[in-house]
C-alpha cells in the first residue's frame, strides 16, 4: 500500500508518527546548557582577569568583558566557526552576548558581495534590529512607568 492509499484510508496520524524523526529535546538541552555555560565561564574568566590583573573598576570590567566576548563572537562568525558551534549547541550559543554578535555579523557577511552600502550596511541589523528596537522601546516604557510611580510616591 502506497502513501496515498494510506492517507485516503485515514491512517494519516499513524503515517506521521512513523515518519516523524524522534525528538532529541533532552540531548539538545544538555548540549545547550554546557555550551552556554562554557561561554559564560569564559566571560567570568575574562571578568576576573580584568578585575584582578588589569585592576579595572566595575564599569571597566563590564565593558572589557562585553567588548571581548562580542569581538570573539564576531571573529568566530567571520571564520565560520560560530555556525558550527550554533548547530551543535542551539540556544546555548544564541542567548549569550556572543549570539548577538553573531546575529549582527552573519547578515553582513552574507550580503558583502552586494557592496558595503547596499549589502553590508543595509543588512547589518536585519536579525538584531528588531531585538534592539523592542528592547529599547520596552526599557523606555518601563522607565516612564517607574518615573510616574515615583512621582506619585508609589515606588
Amino acid at each position: 500500500m502506497n502513501i496515498r492509499e494510506q492517507l485516503k484510508m485515514g491512517n494519516y496520524n499513524a503515517y506521521v508518527k512513523k515518519e516523524m524523526p524522534k525528538s532529541k529535546v533532552v540531548s539538545e538541552c544538555i548540549r545547550a546548557f554546557f555550551v552556554g555555560g562554557a561561554i559564560c565561564t569564559l566571560g567570568q574568566a575574562l571578568r576576573n582577569f580584568a578585575q584582578y590583573t588589569l585592576h579595572l573598576d566595575e564599569n571597566g570590567v563590564g565593558a572589557f568583558t562585553s567588548i571581548t566576548l562580542i569581538f570573539l563572537g564576531a571573529l568566530l562568525t567571520g571564520l565560520g566557526v560560530y555556525d558550527v558551534i550554533g548547530n551543535f549547541a542551539g540556544a546555548g550559543s544564541i542567548v549569550p552576548i556572543t549570539g548577538f554578535s553573531n546575529s549582527v555579523v552573519s547578515p553582513a557577511l552574507e550580503f558583502k558581495a552586494e557592496g558595503y552600502v547596499l549589502g553590508v550596511g543595509a543588512k547589518l541589523f536585519t536579525i538584531a534590529g528588531p531585538v534592539l528596537v523592542y528592547g529599547i522601546s520596552s526599557s523606555i516604557i518601563v522607565g516612564l512607568v517607574y518615573y510616574v510611580l515615583k512621582i506619585l510616591g508609589m515606588a
